[in-house]
């Protein structure tokens, strides 16, 4: 059985999380585990959420999203979406992540910033 995985990347101050098709609570131990040992290693100021893969997230994404989102707010930096399609954005919507986060279009615009 193959199993998905995060890929990270650092440009920076900014750290890019590209996420697998499914983002639910089998796999998002590893990322809250991953994402917590890069952040304490390295000076981020802005997190980038990349949706482009995922079509399937449950509410365990929506904890993992929220509790980025303190964390960065508590020391300044903010957090960004880009990519999610229909799908995750009504599931964004319902976990109120919508007003919260911004989901945007482009990574580019956002790592740039």
């Amino acid at each position: 059985m193959f199993e998905e995985t995060f890929t990270y990347e650092a440009k920076g101050t900014v750290l890019v999380i590209h996420l697998p098709r499914e983002l639910d609570h089998h796999n998002c131990r590893n990322l809250r585990y991953e994402t917590d040992l890069l952040l304490s290693e390295n000076y981020i100021n802005r997190i980038i959420f990349d949706f482009s893969k995922t079509e399937f997230m449950d509410s365990s994404g929506i904890g993992v999203l929220l509790n980025r989102y303190k964390q960065m707010a508590r020391s300044g930096g903010t957090v960004f979406l880009y990519g999610a399609n229909a799908q995750v954005r009504r599931v964004l919507t319902v976990g109120g992540m919508d007003k919260l986060i911004p989901c945007l279009d482009e990574e580019k615009t956002v790592a740039r910033s």
